[in-house]
């Protein structure tokens, strides 16, 4: 089974290394400083006090690399209708692309059934560039959960988490997931196979949608946005809005927005993704953690108020940036 993890950042990096470990056949896309150091180096994680470096087979040219069973996409979602072309080399008709991206998936409404089956999702694919370069039936669906930064080029520090849950569009436990499955918890990782993978989807996105573009307006750390009587209000009725949006498209949330904002309060001072990328001038995962509800809202005429404000305001700060 060949693996390529392409965008070979922090996440894509931890997932590289645990492979790697195991004597599996997974090669990364990468550049720049981070590749330059693993080609000379190998990768290296720390993890939990342990200290572990693993030589990889690593690339900027997907062509170096070839054909693979599973390709694992670990980039910020507006990258990637960027590179579809440069992805070509390593897929054929048995290719899985396995979408391990934050926010609304491009393929959310493949084999979801209903009103709403086929639905395109342009905020987060515009011009349906990675529904007619991949095709939706190539897609495993997968929700990121660990936390790890790059510390430097060619270090990986993981911080919390070790899950990949990974889904099938039509919710079916197919060969392909379990044999990926397998192969992850192989590694150490884990990588359960969920019959309602945008239940997790949604779950999860319920906490971006809102505490990213907060702290990036605010600067406030999670701890103090979710504690703060007034930005927690904002929060709160951001994710009712997106509850609703959900909610009409089938979703049950195991848990209610208060346990939910009480769950953000508890990681204590983070810095969410989003701010961090403000603070040091990369593009923000606006579309694919706001845009994108907002966008469902509309299909599903869901009023979206609040969601409206954050996003007009969040989208002006990043202008103003030029980001």
């Amino acid at each position: 089974m060949k693996i390529c993890i392409f965008g070979a950042g922090a996440i894509g990096g931890y997932m590289g290394v645990k492979l790697a470990q195991v004597g599996a056949d997974v090669s990364l896309v990468a550049r720049g400083p981070h590749l330059k150091a693993m080609k000379k180096n190998g990768l290296r994680l720390i993890e939990e006090g342990n200290d572990t470096t693993v030589p990889v087979t690593a690339s900027e040219n997907p062509e170096d690399l070839g054909i693979q069973d599973y390709v694992v996409i670990t980039l910020k979602a507006h990258s990637v209708p960027l590179i579809v072309n440069k992805m070509e080399p390593l897929i054929n008709k048995k290719t899985t692309i396995v979408s391990g991206v934050n926010g609304i998936p491009w393929w959310y409404f493949h084999k979801v059934g209903g009103e709403f089956e086929g639905t395109r999702v342009n905020s987060v694919d515009p011009g349906n560039v990675q529904w007619d370069a991949f095709g939706p039936d190539k897609v495993l669906g997968c929700v990121v959960y660990p936390a790890a930064e790059v510390i430097e080029p060619g270090v990986i520090k993981h911080i919390e988490g070790n899950r990949f849950s990974l889904g099938e569009p039509d919710g079916s436990k197919s060969d392909r997931a379990l044999k990926l499955s397998k192969a992850l918890t192989a590694a150490g990782i884990k990588a359960p196979v969920r019959p309602k993978l945008r239940d997790e989807i949604w779950v999860k996105l319920w906490g971006n949608l809102s505490f990213n573009p907060i702290s990036a307006l605010t600067h406030a750390t999670l701890d103090v946005l979710c504690t703060d009587v007034g930005t927690r209000d904002v929060a709160r009725k951001m994710m009712i809005e997106a509850q609703s949006i959900a909610e009409k498209l089938g979703v049950k949330f195991p848990i209610d927005v208060e346990r939910r904002i009480d769950g953000g309060a508890a990681v204590g001072a983070h810095r969410t993704s989003m701010l961090q990328d403000l603070d040091q001038g990369r593009p923000m995962e606006i579309d694919a953690l706001v845009t994108s509800v907002q966008e469902l809202g509309r299909i599903t005429k869901t009023p979206t108020p609040t969601i409206d404000v954050v996003l007009s305001l969040i989208k002006l700060r990043a202008r103003s940036e030029n980001l």
